[in-house]
């Protein structure tokens, strides 16, 4: 599990950002439980949010672009992409990852990424942040997300 090494970091003031949060819907109880820890950390920044559900993982790119498009300052993606026995996972896992990349560079602003790709579903359980996890990653892609808007607003003046 990779939770070792993550930065200690002070609260961060997320008061004006507008935040989209766009999550596939595989694996409901994983993706409910990263969409939990996305929002928890959403509220106590006192940033605006709102919830946006797609299909899958491959939708999460063109949902975060219109998000951007309608005014967004930062999204959260999050989705549920599990190894099975075909090639399938490899193909969804980099166009999720690539599509993602693009928008945030083509906007010019970030998306928290909170895409778990897994071998089994008990990995996403470890890292969904729900009672037993290991890991919040949801918490951990909205803190990234609240955290580099701030930095490219204070860049740009």
């Amino acid at each position: 599990m990779s939770g070792a090494g993550a930065p200690q970091t002070e609260k961060i003031d997320g008061r004006g950002l507008d935040v989209v949060i766009v999550a596939g819907t595989w694996h409901e109880t994983i993706s409910n439980g990263l969409i939990a820890g996305a929002e928890r950390v959403l509220n106590e920044a006192g940033a605006t949010h709102r919830l946006v559900r797609v299909p899958g993982s491959f939708e999460l790119a063109l949902a975060a672009q219109a998000a951007f498009a309608g005014g967004a300052d930062a999204v959260i993606a999050l989705g549920v992409i599990i190894r099975g026995g075909t090639p399938h996972f490899e193909y969804v896992s980099a166009a999720t990852t690539d599509g993602l990349t693009r928008v945030a560079l083509d906007a010019g602003k970030p998306v928290g990424f909170g895409v778990l790709t897994l071998d089994d579903e008990k990995q996403g359980l470890d890292r969904a942040g729900l009672e037993g996890s290991k890991e919040d990653k949801g918490a951990e892609a909205a803190d990234a997300a609240l955290r580099t808007a701030l930095v490219t607003r204070a860049l740009r003046g």
